[in-house]
């Protein structure tokens, strides 16, 4: 009888143990939104191999808490509409971290989707972490306290780009080409004012706004540029919408100044090449040419994987960032508080 209870009570001890481990090592879930088809694809893809590189890294370290992290990707196709069907279906799914940087315009159906969502569950709160949508006003008129921004926001970036055009004193003719949604106008909007600040005898001598992810031939506008003898052109495009620009800069043979804040993005680099050199200039958070740069080796190992360029450096502060938070606090919750 004795024995028989030993038995039993040392089963349901292993059954307990078991039962702690399971619920210890369930997965800290991240939703990451992002364009996994269409015309910006490309962009969404590195990102999400570019994230899953770093949770792979502290997962490999013993993950948060004793759990590790798992990132699961949803396609939003780069629109606002499938943007906040796809937080709905992350909320449905438990997911309580939603991660989104490709495309200001997905960045509010984001940040808009938190906050309705959290004033009607204050008790199961969701965060939007941020690692891309730079229009400023994600973290100004609309910034909440449900949402966290890793890099620096879109006035930051032209203050710098500016900067660096009002240094060349050969410029004195502008055209601006952006993109005809929210970051594109805030670019083309910054241009003019943070240049009629630094040199006044600047000219915007053009301005184009193009819609987004649609352009399949920029003939034309190099054509306009040309036309109005430009020494420089500013353009806030990105993805495959600055590679077609500068595609079709370079077959037309036009030899100008591009100042692309993102130029470092997937697709555009290779598609520029050696024609670029000393002519496109970006800002960029990070590059393989440092000096003392301890992320080379990472760097060059993720690029041995996944045959892709590791260059966004905010792909490894929102892990490691999220990550130090959670220990620190002892939870996984997004307040910081007892919950999973």
């Amino acid at each position: 009888m004795i024995a028989s209870m030993l038995r039993i009570v040392a089963r349901a001890a292993v059954m307990l143990a078991f039962s702690h481990y399971s619920i210890a090592a369930e997965p800290i879930r991240f939703a990451l939104i992002e364009p996994l088809s269409g015309p910006f694809a490309n962009i969404g893809t590195g990102a999400l191999h570019s994230l899953q590189a770093d949770f792979d890294r502290i997962n490999t370290e013993g993950g948060v808490l004793g759990r590790p992290l798992e990132l699961i990707p949803f396609d939003n196709k780069s629109s606002p509409q499938e943007t906040g069907l796809q937080v709905q279906a992350a909320i449905d799914q438990g997911i309580r971290y939603i991660i989104q940087g490709a495309g200001s315009n997905n960045g509010h159906a984001v940040n808009d989707a938190v906050a309705k969502y959290n004033s009607r569950n204050p008790a199961q709160p969701i965060l939007y972490l941020n690692h891309g949508a730079l229009d400023p006003a994600l973290t100004t008129e609309k910034c909440q306290f449900w949402s966290f921004r890793f890099v620096p926001h879109g006035h930051m970036i032209m203050a710098a780009l500016t900067e660096a055009v009002a240094r060349n004193r050969k410029i004195k003719r502008v055209y601006l080409i952006n993109q005809d949604y929210v970051w594109g106008q805030s670019v083309a909007k910054d241009a003019r004012e943070m240049l009629t600040a630094k040199r006044p005898d600047i000219q915007i001598i053009g301005e184009d706004l193009h819609p987004l992810g649609k352009v399949k031939d920029f003939a034309p506008y190099v054509a306009k540029v040309r036309a109005a003898q430009a020494d420089a052109v500013i353009t806030g495009n990105w993805g495959n919408d600055l590679a077609l620009l500068i595609k079709a800069a370079n077959d037309a043979r036009l030899a100008i100044d591009v100042y692309a804040p993102l130029s470092s993005l997937q697709g555009a680099p290779t598609m520029i090449g050696e024609a670029g050199a000393d002519r496109v200039r970006g800002v960029m958070f990070w590059h393989a040419n440092l000096d003392n740069n301890a992320l080379l080796d990472y760097a060059m190992a993720f690029k041995a994987k996944y045959k892709e360029d590791w260059f966004w450096l905010p792909h490894r502060l929102l892990p490691d960032m999220v990550a130090a938070a959670m220990k620190q606090v002892g939870s996984t919750d997004p307040l910081g508080g007892d919950g999973a």
